[in-house]
């Protein structure tokens, strides 16, 4: 990216069987942005794989990577996500966080956000979380009579729109809202 640019990328993956998903942005003038979105949602034996390398080399530039996943039967993921901060990159702000939620005990997630700093006077932050639907907000669902599998299909709607509602572009956003909706209900009649 060029001075001052800003960028939004998004990739979002519903099927694919075997799926890699690589970026790799190298900001290199003064004052750039950048946001890269991420989601996933798979089952049976599919795999998706998220690899990210956002390279910081000039000073005053953000960065922002938000991937999520949702993993059901025997599906498999992994996101390798790295922030790399030049030493003359002075001022960077820069966050990457990776989220993923397991509807299976047989999905299996690998996940490694990294970051390299080699600079003194910036502002970095990385984490990962691996989980299951919370039993507390499904038990609430259902003590509203709504059932076990639309319950589930409302929490992982809701947790993938976390992502898709930080797309910009509001007919982009909207597609990607109604291909996650059709994807998990469509999920739900076959599964």
């Amino acid at each position: 990216q060029e001075r001052h640019s800003r960028c939004q990328h998004g990739t979002i993956t519903l099927h694919g069987g075997i799926v890699r998903n690589n970026l790799r942005v190298n900001m290199e003038g003064e004052g750039a942005e950048t946001t890269a979105l991420g989601l996933f949602l798979i089952d049976k034996m599919q795999h998706v794989d998220s690899y990210t390398v956002i390279d910081h080399s000039k000073p005053h530039c953000t960065s922002n990577q938000y991937y999520k996943g949702v993993l059901d039967d025997i599906s498999t993921g992994a996101f390798n996500g790295k922030i790399h901060v030049h030493p003359d990159a002075q001022k960077t702000e820069a966050a990457l966080n990776n989220e993923n939620l397991m509807l299976s005990r047989s999905a299996e997630v690998d996940t490694k956000p990294q970051l390299e700093i080699f600079a003194d006077d910036v502002k970095c932050s990385h984490g990962a979380t691996v989980g299951e639907l919370d039993p507390g907000m499904l038990f609430y669902l259902r003590s509203r009579g709504i059932p076990k599998a639309q319950a589930e299909r409302m929490l992982c709607t809701a947790f993938a729109n976390e992502v898709v509602s930080c797309i910009s572009e509001t007919p982009i956003r909207d597609h990607a809202k109604r291909m996650v909706l059709q994807h998990l209900a469509s999920e739900g009649e076959t599964g």
